[in-house]
């Protein structure tokens, strides 16, 4: 059989070899691999006038590097062929990695866990915002109180957390934004401008809760240490993310920044297991505690329950989950040649922060097929341990220290402070203090990031990164530096508390879009081929029909819009039930 490309220079048996080599290889994946022509093509099929222009992608995959680029040409010269679409190169890329070569059972889990690991790193900076200051005060609040019985409600928290935290990373992997720029170019200006003023409330608010507790801790460390001295020190750690945090930048800078927060978050991890191990309690209560009881629905309790529910699924961390994740999918596609240059833009200013406001980036569908799984797994894994087990443990250790403790003299950071330093041991004490200022730095930074990304989503903020930051930050730090002035330590606390029944107030406005949007066909449809920019004045390129050729409808199902309309109702009744038990005067 003559050879097709025989109008081509390049000998005959070199491609034609290439060629045979591709065929043999498809008949052994098609015979030996379990998932056969999906794996192989998925969405591109064997129909005979696809033929030819399949081999000869093939034939580029697998052909020597001489030959790659002149079998590139020449399946643009021939007629029946033509040149491979976007569609198909994206399509072909999982071949390279599967092709010639059936793994085995032990060799897909190795693949697995190391895909895994690279995307490990985004969880630990979203589950910051479970372990943040505000949440110190308020589980020791309840452990002061109940003891062990808000548990569940801990629990409950971190499950609700774990379904709102998926939908915000479903919602920046498909459609490539965060929350707050979904909110301006999908809704109406005054809804996004009331959308943003809420989000705005709820990041000061947060802000507030980490300036104070980097401030506590530091004065607990160093008592010579005024608080107003360190709510103005806390305005260090913008320093950390001016120099570290590159989101449009190399991903090995990136990676490192992430690998810090990990550090800070283990430091947690570590101080809390000390404690755990050196307090007295009832294993069986704890558990049991993780029961719903018949407390839940005093009316200090539910108080207690919405600041833990505050502190739990901030707001600001659907912000944040939903802006972290395009960095790895930028990654894919540039590694996978999917990756198309920026519109107006040179190599050079594609580095800069600033420059990427021209134009948004969409993910392939390859890149979405790939890392959406991972980047939910790894976001639920570090909030059902991390986040669970750090809120659990304050909880926990300030039940079995506060509750009925007539020594305890008040159910705040600083009394179980001074109580576990007296009753254990003055290094118990420390290492509390410990705890809660690498909680403060950590969260602050965090939250310094999510102010950034709704400042830029929500209204467009055309000012230099680091400006942007420091003036975010500083609008936190004054009121803090006033509460510690003005109110002093006895306040601090209430300011906490106060602080996170704010956030659960703002969270029922924050999660409504997200669980919209990410419902939605006309936000939620993928096409294939490559990655693509836009330029925001074509908001209409932004929603794709869903019987669009060859899209994928990546909407929720009807069981989670359910599952997500439930949780968004019962977080809702808390805050209205919340809100009429404080007017009443029932709950303080």
């Amino acid at each position: 059989m003559a050879c097709p490309f025989r109008h081509s220079s390049l000998p005959q048996r070199h491609t034609c070899h290439a060629l045979h080599e591709s065929i043999v290889e498809i008949l052994y994946t098609f015979v030996f691999s379990e998932q056969g022509a999906s794996r192989i093509l998925p969405g591109t099929g064997f129909a005979s006038n696809e033929t030819t222009r399949t081999a000869v992608s093939l034939g580029r995959m697998v052909a020597p590097d001489g030959v790659e680029s002149r079998s590139r040409q020449l399946g643009a010269d021939t007629g029946a062929g033509a040149q491979n679409s976007p569609e198909e190169d994206a399509a072909s890329q999982p071949i390279q990695r599967s092709i010639g070569h059936a793994r085995t059972p032990m060799a897909k889990v190795k693949h697995a866990c190391w895909t895994f690991g690279k995307f490990v790193g985004p969880g630990f900076l979203v589950s910051v915002a479970y372990i943040d200051p505000g949440n110190y005060s308020t589980d020791i609040a309840a452990g002061a109180s109940y003891r062990y019985k808000l548990l569940f409600i801990v629990l409950l928290s971190n499950l609700f957390a774990i379904l709102l935290q998926s939908l915000a990373i479903q919602l920046g992997t498909v459609t490539g934004l965060d929350l707050a720029s979904a909110c301006r170019l999908f809704f109406p200006r005054w809804l996004n401008y009331l959308l943003y003023a809420l989000a705005e409330v709820a990041i000061i608010a947060t802000d507030m809760a980490e300036v104070i507790g980097t401030a506590i801790a530091l004065n607990l460390l160093i008592p010579q240490l005024p608080l107003v001295a360190g709510c103005a020190l806390s305005i260090l750690d913008v320093m950390v993310i001016l120099f570290f945090y590159r989101p449009h930048g190399a991903m090995k800078g990136l990676r490192l920044f992430e690998v810090f927060v990990c550090l800070l978050v283990s430091g947690v991890v570590v101080c809390f297991c000390i404690q755990l191990s050196l307090i007295k309690g009832d294993v069986g209560q704890v558990f049991r505690g993780y029961l719903p009881s018949s407390e839940l629905v005093e009316s200090q309790a539910l108080y207690q329950a919405c600041g833990i529910l505050g502190a739990t699924v901030m707001p600001h961390s659907l912000y944040l989950g939903s802006g972290i994740v395009q960095p790895r999918l930028r990654e894919y596609d540039s590694k996978h040649g999917l990756l198309p240059s920026e519109p107006g833009s040179s190599a050079s200013s594609a580095a800069n922060d600033g420059d990427h406001d021209k134009a948004k980036y969409i993910p392939s569908q390859a890149s979405i097929n790939h890392c959406l799984k991972y980047s939910i797994t790894e976001v639920a894994l570090a909030l059902f341990t991390f986040a669970l087990f750090v809120n659990s443990a304050i909880l926990i250790v300030a039940g079995s220290s506060l509750y009925n403790n007539p020594d305890a003299q008040e159910a705040d950071i600083f009394g179980i402070h001074d109580l576990m330093a007296k009753s254990i041991s003055p290094a118990v004490g420390t290492i509390f203090a410990l705890a809660l200022l690498l909680s403060g730095i950590s969260a602050g930074i965090v939250c310094t990031i999510a102010g950034q990304m709704v400042s830029e989503g929500a209204i467009n903020w055309h000012l230099k990164p680091w400006l942007r930051r420091l003036l975010t930050r500083s609008i936190s730090i004054a009121p803090s530096i006033v509460i510690a002035g003005a109110v002093g330590r006895s306040g601090l606390n209430t300011a906490l508390n106060a602080s996170q029944v704010i956030l659960s107030s703002v969270l029922p406005f924050v999660t409504l879009p997200l669980i919209y949007l990410t419902s939605r066909s006309r936000y939620m449809t993928v096409l294939p081929g490559r990655a693509r920019y836009y330029v925001e004045s074509d908001d209409e390129g932004r929603s794709v029909s869903a019987s669009a050729s060859s899209s994928m409808n990546m909407s929720n199902p009807w069981y989670v819009v359910v599952l997500a309309g439930i949780v968004w109702l019962i977080i809702t009744v808390m805050n209205v039930a919340n809100l009429v038990l404080l007017g009443l005067g029932k709950a303080s």
